[in-house]
């Protein structure tokens, strides 16, 4: 069933088009990939998905009881945010702000899901300390068990490995997956990275001077991704 569709979207800032005449769907338990050049439009298709900025024409909905503010959303970090001075159990139990509506309190169930998310992303051992005094990697970690907080069927991941070294990277990729096959949880998940997109992913949106969206099968054939590799090969 689809829990997201994607109709004739437009989008642009300033006047100017950015994506043009969209279409996809997304169905319950994939693992969408979203790649592309520079300045295609990656991360303000997600900001659209969410309802964060308003779209120029065409039409996304969501289904299979998926609302807006149950989709779960790890931005790209930025240098302020990597020195936020919050512990890493505050910022896991913030991701839970959307169904606490006006209660100036987190419930027990609440409190109950972030501790799940915590163990379910290996961040336990830490989950006392402040957050500005983890690596990379485990602070990645924190923000996708926030994210996991706001989540019932979907999460959005914007560029979740950016700046990770190699075995962050890994272990960040290997979560990720098992979020997705084992909880079955719908992953979309913008990168630049194709050889670990059409190793990880279902399906591929390629947005750019060539858009293409398919399966990562229909993806290596169709050749869009050639160039991003070095040799033009899919690895």
């Amino acid at each position: 069933m689809s829990v997201l569709s994607c109709r004739d979207v437009c989008l642009g800032y300033d006047g100017k088009t950015i994506i043009s005449d969209l279409n996809f769907e997304t169905d319950q338990g994939d693992y969408l990939c979203i790649a592309g050049e520079n300045g295609s439009g990656k991360s303000t298709l997600i900001k659209a998905i969410l309802g964060l900025i308003p779209l120029s024409s065409g039409k996304i909905t969501t289904g299979d009881g998926v609302k807006r503010n149950e989709i779960g959303y790890l931005p790209q970090q930025t240098s302020i945010q990597r020195d936020f001075p919050a512990s890493v159990w505050e910022i896991v139990l913030s991701g839970c702000q959307g169904g606490a509506g006006m209660r100036p309190f987190y419930s027990k169930a609440e409190k109950q899901t972030a501790e799940e998310n915590i163990e379910k992303t290996g961040i336990s051992a830490f989950k006392k300390r402040c957050y500005r005094e983890l690596s990379g990697g485990q602070q990645q970690r924190v923000l996708l068990a926030r994210a996991l907080c706001a989540a019932r069927k979907m999460v959005l991941l914007d560029e979740p490995v950016s700046a990770l070294d190699p075995i962050a990277t890994a272990e960040m990729y290997g979560l990720i997956e098992k979020l997705n096959k084992e909880d079955k949880i719908t992953v979309i998940m913008v990168s630049h990275d194709i050889a670990a997109a059409v190793k990880y992913a279902d399906k591929i949106l390629h947005l750019g001077k060539t858009v293409f969206f398919g399966s990562k099968d229909e993806y290596v054939k169709s050749g869009v991704s050639f160039g991003f590799l070095p040799g033009g090969e899919v690895k």
